[in-house]
């Protein structure tokens, strides 16, 4: 049996055999049930991310930014263009959204001037 490919998935060509028709329809019914599991855990998914705070999931990707800042600091040599660029949107983020990140305000900031004074140390020591 042969197939076409098309934008929408990948479709078998049925070749007039009754056995591939019956293996066709099986096939569609899986992949039918594969997509309806798919768009249930997808629903569930984005009903786990709602019931948590805005402020609370920009707190974590700040902290993911601060994270990626500290790793290319740490590449021998530092990567300081890629370290720059994660250090000002951590920035961009916790100075542009100031006290709406809530309760995470104060340590986002603390961790800011930490992760800043740690690039200065580095470009300082790198000839």
């Amino acid at each position: 049996m042969s197939s076409l490919w098309t934008p929408g998935g990948e479709h078998a060509i049925p070749d007039g055999d009754d056995d591939d028709d019956e293996t066709t329809d099986r096939e569609a019914a899986e992949a039918s049930e594969a997509e309806r599991q798919v768009a249930e855990e997808l629903a569930e998914a984005r009903r786990r991310v709602a019931e948590v705070p805005a402020e609370e999931v920009v707190a974590n990707h700040a902290m993911g930014l601060f994270e990626l800042a500290a790793i290319h600091l740490s590449q021998q040599p530092a990567n300081l263009a890629s370290a720059a660029l994660a250090i000002d949107g951590l920035g961009a983020l916790v100075e542009g959204l100031g006290d709406r990140l809530g309760p995470n305000a104060g340590v986002l900031r603390d961790a800011l001037a930490q992760i800043r004074l740690a690039f200065v140390q580095v470009k300082s020591a790198q000839p």
